[in-house]
């Protein structure tokens, strides 16, 4: 009865080993939706486009997800590093799938530095047209 006793706590010490560590693996950290809009350029731009952004980023920094935009014609749209009121460089050009419609390219991954920044807010999406070649509608990304 006694051997009984302790195995019982060593196997729910196992259980929850792989359990937590089973977690880890396919934890993803949703942004769920960001609303993209001209305020948020850098400068702001004046437009009535709008756009939501849908991104996911996976513990293994794979990144998937789509953005469907309307009162435009976009011409691009990527993923950049920078934070909110600051402009940055392309991370992840994204693919038009139709009009008004973007997706992130499948087997798409962020770098560790690029991983750091998406966590520090410091990600962005946006979408560019032929008036505003620099990005007419965008949204911050939130790891949160």
């Amino acid at each position: 009865m006694r051997q009984h006793r302790r195995s019982v706590p060593a196997l729910v010490i196992a259980f929850t080993v792989l359990a937590v560590t089973g977690c880890a693996t396919t934890l993803s950290m949703p942004m769920g939706s960001a609303k993209l809009n001209g305020t948020q350029e850098v400068p702001p731009v004046a437009s009535s486009a709008t756009g939501t952004a849908m991104i996911t980023v996976t513990a293994d920094k794979a990144v998937s997800g789509s953005i469907n935009t309307s009162g435009l014609e976009g011409k691009a749209a990527h993923i950049h590093q920078a934070a909110p009121g600051m402009n940055g460089g392309v991370v992840i050009g994204l693919t038009k799938t139709a009009d008004g419609s973007w997706s992130v390219p499948a087997g798409a991954k962020l770098t560790d530095e690029q991983y750091a920044s998406y966590l520090a807010g410091n990600l962005y999406v946006n979408v560019h047209t032929a008036a505003n070649p620099g990005g007419e509608i965008r949204a911050q990304l939130n790891s949160r």
